[in-house]
């Protein structure tokens, strides 16, 4: 027997013998010999796997050694929220469970996806499908203040809202008085007016129209609106926004650090509006680099309590969809009166930062400013200046080489000190006028990026540890609810099971990944990607890679950033798009003027909710991406591409295809010429007459067969 089966694995091994016995109790010697345990190692595993189990309730230790089954959760009434699939069984989390429990869509009853449900489980472990069941007894609250769908007529006054898949799972009736000017065939926003009875359709009430079905703004609003993310601003917000004052008051230019005599510029890509960031850097009399890291001074115009303020915590953030941003702030303010824009005076708030030629920063202040940008750079222009192309705009030649220079100092230093070397490639769309795809390709990562990355990257690192020094300063080792709360971003260690799949499916193909259960570390992690660097496996590993980390949040509990590798890290340099920013900024001005600012209990749940919008953000933006790919494709059936196999499951192959990181499936069902099996050790499909194999990493030659625009999904055949 191999001897290094770790504890998650011996708790699935017990799992599937109890449920197979599910009356029986077990004695550990009979286990021990069942499971064929063969070294100390694997003695304590083993050991370890059982108490893991009892403390999760799902199993008993009896008298004498023994254990079984615990079966006593059958009756238990509990509180979840509730994920309906597209079949419309339902999967509830429960803090009491290790497991979702299943909810059959017989007893789903009046639930939709994500409400908080009361439901009450009536059977356990040992029955055949070996999960949990239940039902719902009760919708405590919707988990959705709106959903999304299209306007159907059947009859003369009879309305139905065909309800997207991603957002409900159910159809709605509607009144003619609640069509809201919606007509047949059009997407709409709609709200629940009550659902009585689950043999009947619930009703609805529309709230927007979105435009034509399949149109490109109905498409995309769509998927916002999945998400909870409305693009238009209610009308007093945009009101209160149009009267902030736009000029600086003579005061601020008084009580403000004057530094509209250095050079600072802004680096953006080429389409942006909302400069909330810009540089300035110089070398000292003693060799250090004097870094001005100026971050546009949103607090001074978002007060707390306001209209405005209250929507901007409600988005919590910017959306980025391929053709269109949804701001966090209103235009007149993201792209307007916060914006860096060139050859204007500016408020800001700034990071300034002595650093040594070996990235140590020695010394800081952090100050609210006035500045004023000389130059509006694309990172076009920047890389056109560090490839001294013909042509290049050379006025701040001095400034870019100082600060490319920086950048890799600091980038060679963050990475030998534990950060992860994520290289991610993302596709860029050519659109029409109707926003429709005429080409994708990919976007180039040149070094221009880096440059505004680590300059960000070491303020965000030295303001958190800015509130830190505070504490020590005040004799607090560490932080707690009352010393100085902050508002950190947090990274916690990946999990180790998704981490071993992804060791098992790249070992049949020859990658060493060799991975310590007790300590994962960067440098275990950038050794697989250091492999397959250069490869065509590169987007696919680093997408698994990625998929396996654990999410980032905004948290007053500081665990440190995993990822990047930081003790201390918060963001502070984009306030303009980002609230946790804003938040930031709000602390460092309270603490340097004496004064209270957010409660720990506070920024708790306002980490909660905007982590939960951050996630929303992200989701909206690789579906939009997702919708174009498939748009793309749904114009060139039958035309053939090259292609990576990304994953590979029993019912078919994942093919990312090349040149455009668009993935799509070779289902099982379309692989002729053998009959095809799922090898789990070796995680690959194997013919059984030929032996022919699809594994991780292999190149293929793969035609569009069909797509899917409203379910976003590819089908392809191998070519």
């Amino acid at each position: 027997m191999s001897n290094n089966r770790n504890v998650n694995t011996f708790e699935d091994i017990i799992i599937e013998i109890l449920n197979n016995n599910p009356d029986a109790t077990l004695p550990f010697d009979v286990l021990k010999n069942a499971v064929q345990i063969d070294s100390k190692q694997e003695d304590q595993s083993l050991r370890t796997a059982i108490n893991r189990l009892s403390d999760k309730n799902v199993i008993k230790k009896q008298r004498g050694g023994g254990i079984k089954l615990n079966q006593s959760r059958q009756g238990d009434v509990l509180e979840g929220v509730i994920d309906i699939t597209r079949h419309g069984s339902g999967y509830v989390g429960v803090d009491e469970y290790e497991e979702d429990v299943r909810i059959a869509r017989k007893n789903v009853g009046t639930a939709l996806p994500d409400d908080r449900v009361r439901i009450k489980v009536f059977s356990s472990r040992g029955n055949k499908s070996g999960r949990i069941e239940g039902k719902v007894l009760e919708v405590l609250e919707r988990g959705r203040t709106f959903y999304v769908g299209v306007l159907k007529k059947k009859g003369k006054d009879n309305y139905v809202i065909e309800a997207d898949q991603n957002s409900a799972n159910s159809d709605f009736f509607i009144l003619p008085e609640n069509l809201n000017g919606a007509k047949p065939n059009e997407k709409v926003i709609f709200k629940l007016n009550g659902w009585s009875h689950p043999k009947a359709l619930p009703e609805a009430v529309i709230t927007e129209t979105l435009g034509k079905s399949g149109t490109n703004d109905a498409n995309l609003l769509s998927i916002l609106a999945e998400n909870e993310i409305q693009a238009s601003f209610p009308q007093e917000v945009t009101d209160f926004a149009d009267k902030v004052a736009v000029n600086i008051p003579e005061e601020e230019y008084e009580r403000r650090k004057d530094v509209r005599d250095k050079v600072v510029f802004t680096i953006d890509p080429e389409d942006a509006k909302d400069f909330d960031d810009g540089l300035s850097i110089e070398v000292l009399d003693n060799g250090n680099y004097y870094l001005g890291v100026h971050i546009a001074d949103v607090t001074h115009y978002l007060q707390t309590d306001t209209v405005l303020d209250k929507e901007a915590y409600e988005r919590g953030t910017s959306v980025y969809l391929v053709d269109r941003v949804v701001p966090m702030l209103p235009e007149s303010l993201s792209n307007g009166v916060c914006s860096l824009r060139p050859k204007e005076d500016k408020l800001a708030f700034s990071c300034f930062m002595e650093i040594k030629p070996n990235g140590e920063v020695t010394d800081y202040s952090i100050d609210e400013t006035v500045i004023h940008s000389n130059r509006r750079y694309t990172y076009e222009d920047v890389q056109a200046v560090l490839d001294d192309e013909e042509g290049a705009d050379r006025e701040y030649e001095y400034q870019i080489g100082l600060l490319e220079k920086l950048a890799n100092t600091l980038l060679d230093k963050r990475f030998r000190e534990g950060s992860i070397d994520f290289e991610s490639s993302e596709p860029e769309f050519e659109l029409d006028e109707n926003g429709w795809p005429l080409n994708i390709t990919l976007k180039e990562r040149t070094f221009s990026h880096r440059i505004v990355e680590e300059c960000m990257l070491t303020a965000n690192r030295t303001v958190a540890r800015y509130v830190d020094s505070l504490r020590k300063k005040d004799g607090k080792k560490n932080s707690s609810k009352d010393d100085y709360p902050f508002f950190y971003r947090i990274h916690d260690q990946p999990d180790i099971e998704k981490l071993t799949n992804i060791r098992e499916n790249v070992k049949p193909i020859g990658i060493d990944f060799t991975l310590d259960q007790k300590r994962i570390t960067a440098k275990t992690i950038n050794n697989v990607l250091k492999q397959v660097e250069d490869t065509p496996l590169e987007l696919s590993v680093n997408d698994l890679m990625l998929r396996a980390m654990a999410k980032a949040k905004y948290s007053p509990k500081n665990i440190g950033h995993f990822g990047l590798g930081f003790s201390h890290y918060a963001h502070f340099t984009s306030p303009i798009r980002r609230y946790p920013d804003v938040i930031v900024h709000r602390l460092l001005k309270s603490y340097a003027s004496n004064m209270p600012g957010y409660q720990y209990n506070e920024l708790e749940k306002m980490g909660e909710h905007l982590s939960e919008r951050e996630q929303a953000a992200v989701d909206a933006e690789r579906a939009s991406i997702k919708l174009k790919q498939v748009e793309y494709l749904s114009e060139r059936i039958g035309q053939e591409f090259d292609g990576v196999v990304s994953g590979v499951i029993e019912s078919g192959i994942f093919v990312d295809l090349k040149d455009m990181h668009c993935e799509g499936m070779v289902r099982m069902s379309d692989l002729t010429g053998d009959y095809y099996v799922y090898d789990e050790n070796q995680h690959c499909l194997v013919g059984r007459s030929t032996g022919k194999k699809y594994q991780l990493g292999d190149e293929l030659r793969v035609k569009v067969a069909r797509t899917d625009i409203e379910e976003r999904n590819i089908d392809l055949v191998l070519a």
